[in-house]
């Protein structure tokens, strides 16, 4: 169903892309959007036990696009190592085919929002939003069905 990676030379391995996937603070979450177009956003996340956890607000364009069909794409971009004196980069990426689930206990929501804000906060700020948004945030979980990852030259 997936197809393979042409350039196969400069494919990471499994370990490489989830690695990646734990220290990368943003990517790109690609969803089927109003009227067929896509829909690609930036979001911060988390990458634990195999699945990529998003938070959001319980309702927009993110849900309903969701709602309608859970498959979506996730595609996280290193920034790059530069050759002292060079212009190019080599980059490393990788993207992520999958499905998206809303998820509705609120236990799972709070403890999966916990760990994403633990990723990118001290706890005690994290604690304290929660204490005072926890109610009202929603959490995505992004499950994994293929992923492959690349090393790029840009010379």
């Amino acid at each position: 169903m997936f197809r393979k990676m042409r350039r196969f030379k400069q494919q990471l391995t499994g370990e490489e892309c989830a690695e990646i996937l734990r220290r990368e603070r943003r990517g790109v979450l690609a969803l089927l959007g109003d009227g067929g177009y896509p829909y690609a956003l930036p979001l911060d996340f988390v990458y634990e036990d195999g699945k990529i956890y998003f938070h959001c607000a319980a309702e927009g364009h993110k849900i309903d696009a969701i709602r309608r069909c859970d498959k979506a794409s996730f595609c996280v971009t290193e920034r790059g190592d530069a050759v002292p004196g060079e212009w190019w980069l080599t980059v490393r990426s990788v993207i992520a085919f999958g499905r998206v689930r809303i998820l509705d206990d609120r236990k799972e929501v709070l403890s999966r929002v916990r760990a994403l804000g633990m990723k990118y906060a001290p706890p005690e700020y994290v604690e304290k939003e929660i204490q005072k948004d926890g109610k009202r945030v929603q959490c995505l979980e992004f499950t994994v069905e293929h992923m492959t990852g690349k090393r790029v030259n840009e010379r």
